[in-house]
C-alpha cells in the first residue's frame, strides 16, 4: 500500500475519532442503564402492594417504550437487565461508563457471574474479569469470564442447574426473505440429544439408510463430519438396521429404491426440515393427554396476500405476502395456502391511502369480528406487534359504561395491553378512521395508526360449514376484565 504521510496522518485521525465516539456511545449506553435501573426502583417503590408490581412495571415500561419508540416488552427486558448491572455489578457499570469496555463486554461479565450470590465474590470476580475486558474482544473474553466465575461458585453446579433450567424457553425471530428463526433453551443433554437425533435421521434419509460415509453422490458437503455430530451419542445408529429394524439390508434397498436418486439438500437443509417436519406433525408422547388431546392441537397461522400475487403476479413491485402482519413470505407459499383455505375475507381499502373500507366473505359469518381483525392485523397499543389472532376485542368504552358494539367502539389488544388498559391510568380514545390516541400516566400523548392494507386475508383453519366453531379468544377477555 503505497500511501504519503498525510494520508497515513489521516486515517491515523479516523482511528482516534472513531475510538472516541465509540468511547461517547458506550458511555451513553451505561447513562441510559442507570435511568432504566432507576425507573425499575421507582416502579417497585410506586407499587407499594405486591400484588401491584406487574402491573406498574408494565406501566412504566409503556411509558418508557412510548417515548423511546420500542416495544414495551423489550423495555421491560432491559429495565430487568440494567438493574442486575447497576445494583449487582457496579464495578462492571463503572467500567462502561468510563468508556473502558463496550455493552457486549459488560453483557459478557453479567452473563457469567450471574450466580454469584456473595457481593464480595461478585466484586472480586468484576475487578478480576475487568483486567482481561480492557484488552480481548466480547467473544473470547465469554470463555475467559465463565472459567473466572467457576472459581467464585459458592454453590455446587447442581444447584446451579436446578435454577438454570426455570429458564427454558423457546422463542422465534424474523429474519429477511421470509425466514424465521426457532431458538429452543432447555438441559444441555436433551437439546444436544435433539441435534444428534435430527442428524442421525438426515444421514440416513440422505443416503438412503446406507452406512453413514464422508461423500455419497450428492456431495461431500452433505455429510461433512464438521457439520454436526452424527455420532451415535443418543443411541441412534446408522445402517440398513436403524432404517428398518427387521428389515436387514433388503430393508435398506427398499429405502433407497423409493427415494430420488439425486438429494439436492445438505445435511443442515435436511436437519432443519425433519425438525419442523417433527414439530409440525409429532405427537408430544410424554406429555400429551389420555384422549391424545395436545396430539389434536394444530399450529395455525393467517396470511394476508395481495389479489394481484394470488393471479400470478411476482414483479418487483408487487406488495409482498404477510405472516400474521408480522414479516413477509413467497408468493409460492402463499398461494398454496390460499389454495387449501376454506375461506377467505376480503378486504376493500381505500386506493390511495390503503385505510380500511369494508371487510366482506363468500362464506357469510361474524362480519364485524373479520372486518376489526382485518383492519388492525397486530395489538393496537403503542409500538406492539402481537398478531390480532392473539389478541383480545375490547370496547374502547367499556360496554359495562355504556359503550356499543361497533367499529368506532372495539379494537384489538394483546392480553397484557388489555389488562394494561383496565388496571393503570393509561387511557384510549378511539378517532376516525381507525386512529387509537393513547394518553400515559405522564400526559403525554401518542397515535397508533391501523396498518395500510392493499390485501386479501385468508385462514387455513376455518371449520366447515356445519361444524362447531372453535373457541375464540376474541369472544373471551380475562376473567377480570368487564366482559363484552
Amino acid at each position: 500500500m503505497d500511501v504519503s504521510a498525510e494520508q497515513v496522518a489521516t486515517l491515523d485521525e479516523l482511528v482516534d475519532l472513531a475510538q472516541s465516539v465509540q468511547c461517547s456511545i458506550t458511555s451513553m449506553q451505561a447513562g441510559l442503564d442507570g435511568v432504566l435501573a432507576l425507573a425499575s426502583r421507582w416502579a417497585m417503590e410506586a407499587a407499594g402492594d405486591v400484588d401491584e408490581v406487574d402491573l406498574t412495571f408494565r406501566s412504566v415500561a409503556a411509558e418508557l417504550g412510548a417515548v423511546l419508540r420500542v416495544s414495551d416488552r423489550t423495555v421491560q427486558r432491559r429495565m430487568s437487565d440494567a438493574e442486575v448491572k447497576v445494583d449487582r455489578f457496579p464495578v462492571v457499570w463503572q467500567a462502561q461508563g468510563a468508556g473502558r469496555i463496550s455493552a457486549g463486554h459488560a453483557r459478557v461479565i453479567v452473563d457469567a457471574g450471574d450466580y454469584l450470590e456473595d457481593p464480595t465474590a461478585r466484586e472480586a470476580y468484576s475487578v478480576r474479569v475487568l483486567e482481561f475486558a480492557e484488552h480481548e474482544s466480547p467473544n473470547r473474553l465469554r470463555a475467559i469470564a465463565a472459567r473466572l466465575a467457576e472459581q467464585y461458585q459458592a454453590r455446587s453446579l447442581q444447584e446451579r442447574h436446578e435454577d438454570a433450567r426455570h429458564k427454558r424457553a423457546v422463542w422465534v425471530t424474523d429474519v429477511p426473505d421470509g425466514m424465521a428463526e426457532l431458538g429452543v433453551r432447555g438441559p444441555a443433554v436433551l437439546v444436544h440429544g435433539v441435534f444428534d437425533r435430527l442428524t442421525a435421521m438426515a444421514k440416513t434419509n440422505l443416503t438412503g439408510g446406507q452406512p453413514d460415509t464422508d461423500t455419497d453422490a450428492n456431495g461431500a458437503e452433505r455429510l461433512d463430519g464438521a457439520e454436526g455430530a452424527g455420532s451415535g451419542a443418543a443411541g441412534v445408529s446408522f445402517g440398513p438396521a436403524a432404517a428398518h429394524p427387521g428389515g436387514g439390508s433388503s430393508g435398506a434397498q427398499d429405502l433407497a429404491d423409493t427415494r430420488p436418486v439425486e438429494d439436492p439438500r445438505t445435511l443442515s437443509q435436511m436437519r432443519a426440515d425433519l425438525a419442523l417436519d417433527l414439530l409440525l406433525t409429532g405427537a408430544p408422547a410424554g406429555h400429551d393427554t389420555p384422549d391424545g388431546l395436545l396430539a389434536a392441537i394444530s399450529g395455525q397461522v393467517s396470511v394476508t396476500v395481495p389479489v394481484l400475487t394470488l393471479m400470478g403476479a411476482e414483479d418487483a413491485g408487487t406488495p409482498a405476502p404477510e405472516l400474521d402482519g408480522r414479516c413477509p413470505i413467497d408468493p409460492a407459499t402463499a398461494r398454496l395456502l390460499a389454495g387449501a383455505a376454506t375461506g377467505w375475507d376480503r378486504v376493500l381499502t381505500h386506493p390511495i391511502t390503503g385505510g380500511l373500507l369494508a371487510v366482506d366473505r363468500y362464506r357469510p359469518g361474524e362480519s364485524l369480528r373479520r372486518h376489526l381483525r382485518a383492519r388492525d392485523q397486530r395489538c393496537r397499543f403503542v409500538c406492539c406487534g402481537m398478531p390480532v389472532r392473539r389478541s383480545d376485542l375490547d370496547h374502547t368504552q367499556d360496554a359495562a359504561l355504556g359503550g356499543a358494539t361497533e367499529e368506532g367502539n372495539l379494537e384489538a389488544l394483546c392480553r397484557r395491553h388489555h389488562v394494561l388498559k383496565h388496571h393503570t391510568p393509561w387511557h384510549v380514545e378511539q378517532l376516525p378512521d381507525g386512529l387509537l390516541e393513547w394518553t400515559s400516566p405522564t400526559g403525554r400523548v401518542y397515535i397508533d395508526h391501523p396498518p395500510a392494507q392493499n390485501t386479501v386475508t385468508f385462514t387455513d383453519t376455518d371449520p366447515p360449514p356445519d361444524a362447531e366453531p372453535p373457541d375464540d379468544p376474541w369472544a373471551s377477555p380475562p376473567r377480570h376484565l368487564t366482559p363484552f
